[in-house]
């Protein structure tokens, strides 16, 4: 079963919005029982960063789609060729990977202890758990025995700096 695009960005939308709802909450209880922590300038830098960074990562790894996954009359945000070039030579989700600090980016920003310890977690683990559940299942249905092979030698995430240079690379 193929989940719509349109889905999908509702997904991340819910995850984002939640967290950032259950964490003013949280850090509204904490406080009242004498609990806060206060971020300086310097977190919510680094949170502004991971934002940049998750944006760079998602337009580079979608323009290498863009680029050398579609044949023909495509979908937008579809592919119909199989794509192992740039960031995706070395790992099979480099923009599921640049989506994963974007909820830490917020969560710094916002200055929310309970979002950058509890609500962003477990948004990476979700995204995580879409990318095995949903993502490797629809791309093995696509592309078949090509994505199996490309699974056995190519891992899900790398942090190598080599593959993370590339993340920066686009087409």
């Amino acid at each position: 079963m193929k989940v719509s695009v349109r889905m999908r960005w509702f997904a991340w939308f819910l995850f984002i919005a939640g967290g950032i709802s259950l964490s003013l909450w949280t850090d509204k209880i904490s406080e009242l029982h004498g609990f806060s922590v206060h971020f300086g300038a310097a977190a919510r830098l680094i949170g502004l960063l991971f934002i940049v960074f998750s944006f760079v990562v998602a337009r580079n790894t979608g323009k290498t789609l863009a680029k050398y996954g579609k044949e023909g009359s495509v979908e937008k945000f579809d592919t119909n060729k199989f794509v192992d070039k740039g960031a995706y030579s070395c790992m099979r989700h480099p923009m599921h990977l640049g989506l994963m600090f974007f909820p830490f980016g917020i969560a710094l920003l916002m200055g929310s202890f309970s979002y950058t310890v509890i609500y962003a977690p477990l948004t990476a683990l979700l995204i995580v758990i879409m990318v095995f559940t949903i993502e490797e299942k629809e791309t093995i249905e696509k592309f078949g025995s090509v994505y199996r092979e490309y699974k056995k030698r190519v891992p899900a995430f790398n942090l190598s700096p080599g593959c993370i240079k590339k993340l920066f690379q686009c087409c």
